[in-house]
């Protein structure tokens, strides 16, 4: 199985990590032309999500990866990725991919200082999770699976092929989270 990371900014290298331990290959995706067929899945790494979108478009990526989403192709986004795959944003008027049917707060929890960690129960299983200046789902579609919460918050969501955390899995030990994404590349999940 084949993962395209986005590198262009953020905690990209710590996916690439948590994929290789699950057995799944990985490649860096910082240019369009890094963009090509023969991916089973994509990765939006967590980071800061306006200075990715501004990479995004640079790069013209924006389009083509949006296009791929909207035709299928898996796609796990964490933090700075739900926000860049949320249909709304309650308190920023730009939008990016626009795929998944939520609406989404930045810096929901305030800033550095308000980053924590926090067990909580994902698509049934416990695990700990790691909150940085994080964001968190005000709002999910009718066709969006809520997966995890924490303190009455939605904090991971799945929609069709879509999977989204407000938290930074690639920074525990635990690759359930992961796990479960390549489970949703094969249908499994």
């Amino acid at each position: 199985m084949k993962i395209g990371v986005f590198a262009l900014q953020g905690a990209f290298i710590e996916h690439e990590r948590a994929f290789a331990a699950l057995g799944a290959e990985t490649t860096e995706i910082r240019r369009k032309e890094h963009f090509t067929g023969g991916l089973d899945g994509i990765v939006l790494p967590g980071g800061e999500s306006t200075v990715q979108g501004k990479l995004l478009r640079e790069e013209g990526l924006l389009s083509p990866v949006k296009d791929a989403i909207l035709n299928g192709l898996p796609v796990f986004g964490t933090c700075a990725g739900l926000i860049l795959l949320a249909r709304e944003l309650s308190n920023d008027p730009n939008v990016y991919f626009g795929c998944m049917d939520v609406t989404v707060k930045r810096n929901a929890y305030g800033r550095q200082l308000g980053s924590f960690r926090a067990d909580l129960n994902f698509a049934g299983e416990r695990l700990p999770a790691v909150f940085i200046r994080a964001p968190y789902i005000e709002r999910a579609g009718a066709g969006v699976e809520i997966l995890a919460e924490t303190g009455g918050k939605i904090v991971a969501a799945r929609q069709n092929h879509m999977l989204a955390t407000a938290f930074h899995p690639e920074l525990t030990d635990d690759l359930r989270v992961h796990a479960y994404f390549l489970r949703l590349i094969r249908g499994e999940a």
